[in-house]
């Protein structure tokens, strides 16, 4: 994948272009005083796609396997919804 640096007053000047590359596969690093500021990247549209881009960029990490089903950290002393505890603490 192809990456490019861009600064805020040549993205402004030449803002269609860039978004054709990015449609195209490119990646275009926003710079400001020649610190980066910003990414603009492809939309990812399935959701593996989106799911590659989140690991690549580090936000995510996955083994690939099912997860398991937690359990709550709270069980209800009594059968009363919170909607009811609500109401009658506001009494």
């Amino acid at each position: 994948m192809k990456e490019r640096r861009v600064g805020i007053r040549e993205l402004k000047s030449k803002l269609s272009e860039c978004v054709r590359d990015v449609k195209s596969g490119a990646t275009i690093i926003v710079t400001e005083h020649g610190r980066r500021v910003a990414r603009l990247v492809p939309e990812a549209h399935t959701l593996d796609e989106r799911l590659d881009a989140l690991k690549s960029a580090g936000a995510v990490s996955w083994s690939g396997r099912r997860l398991r089903r937690l359990k709550p950290d709270v069980h209800p002393r009594t059968n009363r919804t919170v909607a009811e505890v609500l109401v009658e603490n506001r009494e």
